[in-house]
């Protein structure tokens, strides 16, 4: 079996290879030559799977190694018998990490406490009820919007979307869909964000597109947005330089991607082609070989400091936010056609950024280490 994988997916030449004989391509390389005589394909969100690069191919599976398939033509696919799987829930962990880091970051930069505030989550799948929880943990209420899951389920803690309009933050965890029953296109968009209460904050980590750029641009002018933070953006990497420069918060799309939520990812597609191929899965994560964090042990010793504090003190020394956003606006500085290809490279060329739970956190309040826990730290109480 012949497999081409994304050179940038983590242990990925080391799983697909006990399955076939596996060539590496670099993401931006990725092309109809390059997979005609593969039997499978494993790609990340940066290629876009379509006719054009699969017509005429030995391709019989398609995997790629994210949550979102909107780069993905999966009508075509069942078209020709392609089988197809991507990897929900695989950097949920990852996308509500960065959300936390977004939180604690804003109330610095804005003078506010977390607790008390009230959050609308917009879309409580997988990410959105991990969001729910982490928001919960540091005191938060929060607002739940999801109209399919309101169908489904008919709880009524999924409120309708206007019902979250008077929430302090508002963040968005939804697919991109530009049709059937719940589009999302431009679902935030002059009206929406009109609608919402004066200094509001709009977090989005979901795709660009959800929110109309140049609704949101007048917003933030106006002042009657009171910020937002995006890891998305709409048309990128051509993102607009204008939004950039008033954003509280600008990452180059990589609230999912830590390296947790990649080696997961692989894992995840390498299952399914095994299954899908009818072979037997050997490969496990090797995580004896994962590297370690950036910091290993976080122990807590000071006295009359809030929970919050020591929260966002330890969450900013895993993930500094600050330093995606500074990376961002570097690359924005530069001229216009230069801009894109910097964008793609902070993505393809993204730090080794591993999850919270790769980090002990050691105090002697057991109150205060279930805390912790909760926003997935390791913990561990002193005696």
């Amino acid at each position: 079996m012949r497999i081409v994988i994304d050179k940038n997916l983590p242990f990925g030449a080391e799983a697909f290879s006990t399955v076939g004989d596996v060539l590496q391509v670099q993401t931006n390389a990725m092309s109809a030559d390059a997979v005609h005589d593969a039997d499978a394909l494993i790609i990340r969100s940066e290629t876009k799977v379509t006719p054009d690069l699969l017509k005429g191919s030995a391709i019989k599976f398609v995997g790629t190694a994210t949550i979102g398939t909107d780069h993905i033509d999966i009508a075509w696919l069942k078209t020709q018998g392609i089988g197809f799987a991507n990897a929900p829930g695989c950097n949920a962990n990852s996308v509500v990490e960065y959300i936390a880091a977004a939180l604690f970051s804003l109330g610095a930069k804005k003078g506010f406490s977390l607790r008390g505030k009230t959050l609308g989550i917009v879309g409580a799948g997988t990410i959105g009820s991990k969001v729910e929880t982490m928001a919960q943990a540091l005191g938060m209420k929060v607002l739940l919007n999801d109209p399919p899951l309101k169908r489904m389920s008919g709880d009524s803690r999924y409120l309708p979307l206007g019902d979250l309009m008077g929430a302090d933050i508002i963040t968005l965890h939804v697919p991109l869909n530009k049709s059937g029953s719940d589009p999302t296109y431009h679902l935030f968009d002059a009206a929406r964000l009109s609608s919402m209460k004066k200094g509001t904050l709009l977090m989005n980590a979901a795709r660009g597109a959800v929110v109309e750029t140049s609704a949101l641009i007048s917003a933030l002018r106006s002042g009657h947005l009171g910020g937002a933070v995006l890891d998305v953006w709409e048309g990128e990497p051509n993102i607009s330089d204008n939004l950039n420069t008033l954003v509280t918060l600008g990452t180059p799309h990589i609230a999912g991607y830590s390296l947790d939520g990649k080696v997961k990812a692989v894992h995840i597609v390498y299952d399914a082609m095994c299954r899908f191929f009818n072979v037997d899965p050997i490969w496990q994560i090797p995580a004896a070989r994962m590297p370690a964090p950036e910091i290993r042990t976080i122990a807590l010793t000071e006295t009359n400091v809030s929970a919050e504090s020591l929260l966002g003190n330890a969450v900013k020394q895993c993930y500094d936010i600050e330093r995606d956003d500074h990376a961002l606006r570097s690359v924005m500085s530069h001229a216009a056609q230069e801009r894109p290809s910097l964008f793609m490279r902070l993505r393809t060329g993204y730090r080794v950024r591993r999850e919270f739970s790769a980090t002990e956190v050691t105090t002697a309040d057991p109150a205060l280490g279930r805390l912790f826990s909760m926003l997935g730290f390791s913990s561990a109480t002193k005696v």
